[in-house]
């Protein structure tokens, strides 16, 4: 464009310059004294005449490219645009193909089964979550060490495996919960949990199968959150698993829990290992109302304050199937046991019971009632109705800070020791005594086996060591002391019990 203008600019300067020393010449003619027009002016217009022709032709050759060079912008600018546009087409046609794959890919998730792995276990769920199958394990590695056993009469040095349970759980149809635990930790394989539990919402619920009875505090806490080894003396009272099918909920956000069952029956603290039967043809009736009413408050130190009773009512006729095979230590050894007698009469139960629970503070207390009538099955033939009692608490302080909750405690930084992390720490302390009716010693007609306490009174102390919420290290320290019926002693009864427990668990 500038080339141009500047051929234009040098041939309008020949237009004007030619013309002008034209006129200086014929000036300089005409002042002399003849003005004649010579060839040679002639020739000189001529040429002049010619150059202007030139300069003309030129112009026009370039308002002719300038023209052509404008129509070729036009057209590039034009081709520019409708390529952009054919771009912009393609993006937005691209970009939609994007989201159409997006959608689709979004409605295949929604129809495709959902793998969960992490430390509550292994889980498949369809996508709309009605129906699930979750794998959990237990697995509790003890040993207990007897001091002072007298030579190894009150109790064996042993390692075990306290328990081992693959744990299958889960729902069907939305609605229906289901749940089976054998157990391969003892001498055989036991069934331990097998039952259905329809939920029509948290406030009503019907289960049927083989669980847990609803009347002690301590016996319905998990049995990898329980703070001890094992359960308390206290615990000897209330029922374990039985069969049946329980009524039960959770009301106004769980302010009030309720349970209502009707059972087999099932003696005081039964082991699986012989689990009850309907052996009389009577029911057994077992019920829990458990109050938290400021779970949702602002209160922080009110929240974890729970309080409560179970109870349980059966009629035991003639048989003697339907009595503790014993009461037992916290080493597992039997210091009370019946002998030559049945259950005959009414067996009722009662059981307040109550936790707190703030911070790193864990508090648990229950008291527990057993009343059974009894007979003997030899001369003589007496009767009478034997109400034991029992009761315990428990502490725990985590000395890192954590909260304690009745389902456990979960580390703040778990178990890594390149990080400087190590998990969460516990000390705990527990104290419980269980007192036999005076009646099961009478000389004459005891119904108490011989060499059986009246009573014991037992204290632990210990510390736990959570490495992850699945790991659990424990140590602790009981001692158990008796006093005497009337029946004389057992090398269990004639000396205290002390035993030092520690454990491994995995429970997932």
């Amino acid at each position: 464009m500038k080339s141009n203008q500047l051929i234009l600019a040098s041939l309008a300067g020949l237009l004007f310059i030619s013309p002008a020393r034209a006129a200086e010449d014929t000036a300089t003619n005409s002042a002399g004294p003849a003005q004649q027009i010579t060839p040679a002016n002639s020739a000189e217009a001529a040429e002049i005449e010619a150059l202007r022709q030139e300069v003309r032709e030129l112009s026009q050759k370039v308002q002719n490219l300038e023209q052509e060079r404008q129509g070729e912008q036009s057209a590039s600018a034009s081709t520019n645009q409708d390529q952009l546009q054919a771009l912009d087409q393609k993006v937005r046609i691209l970009s939609r193909e994007r989201e159409l794959d997006q959608e689709a890919a979004v409605a295949a998730a929604k129809t495709q089964p959902k793998l969960t792995l992490n430390a509550s276990g292994f889980t498949i769920a369809s996508a709309d979550t009605n129906f699930v199958v979750g794998l959990h394990g237990v697995l509790q590695t003890d040993s207990r060490s007897f001091i002072n056993d007298g030579g190894g009469t009150l109790g064996k040095n042993t390692f075990l495996v306290r328990r081992a349970r693959p744990i299958l759980s889960g729902t069907v149809f939305k609605n229906f919960d289901f749940n089976f635990t054998p157990d391969f930790g003892g001498s055989g394989v036991v069934i331990y949990d097998a039952y259905l539990n329809y939920h029509y919402n948290p406030a009503l619920q019907l289960e049927a199968g083989r669980f847990k009875s609803p009347v002690g505090l301590e016996s319905l806490q998990s049995d990898p959150w329980v703070l001890f080894n094992e359960r308390s003396i206290a615990t000897d009272l209330v029922p374990n698993r039985d069969i049946g099918v329980e009524l039960h909920g959770d009301l106004f956000g769980g302010a009030i829990s309720y349970a209502a069952g009707i059972f087999n029956g099932a003696p005081d603290y039964s082991t699986p290992t012989a689990p009850a039967q309907d052996v009389n043809d009577n029911r057994a009736f077992a019920g829990r109302l458990f109050f938290q009413p400021w779970k949702a408050s602002k209160i922080a130190s009110l929240q974890g304050l729970g309080f409560g009773v179970g109870a349980s009512y059966e009629s035991d006729r003639g048989t003697a199937a339907d009595l503790t095979a014993g009461y037992k230590t916290d080493g597992q050894q039997t210091f009370f046991s019946y002998a030559g007698t049945i259950a005959n009469g009414t067996h009722w139960r009662i059981s307040p019971q109550a936790y707190y629970y703030y911070g790193p503070l864990s508090l648990q207390a229950e008291y527990v009632i057993s009343d059974q009538e009894v007979t003997r099955t030899a001369a003589p033939l007496t009767s009478a109705d034997l109400q034991n009692t029992a009761w315990e608490i428990t502490g725990g302080w985590v000395l890192t800070g954590e909260n304690a909750t009745y389902n456990g405690v979960t580390p703040k930084h778990p178990f890594d020791p390149k990080a400087g992390q190590w998990g969460a720490w516990q000390v705990v302390a527990r104290y419980g005594e269980l007192d036999i009716d005076n009646a099961a010693f009478t000389p004459l007609s005891p119904f108490a086996a011989a060499g059986s306490a009246s009573a014991a009174q037992a204290w632990s102390a210990g510390i736990n060591w959570y490495l992850n919420r699945d790991i659990r290290v424990n140590a602790s320290f009981s001692r158990t002391t008796f006093s005497r019926g009337s029946l004389g002693t057992t090398p269990v009864t004639a000396q205290p019990e002390n035993v030092i427990f520690t454990r491994i668990q995995l429970a997932f």
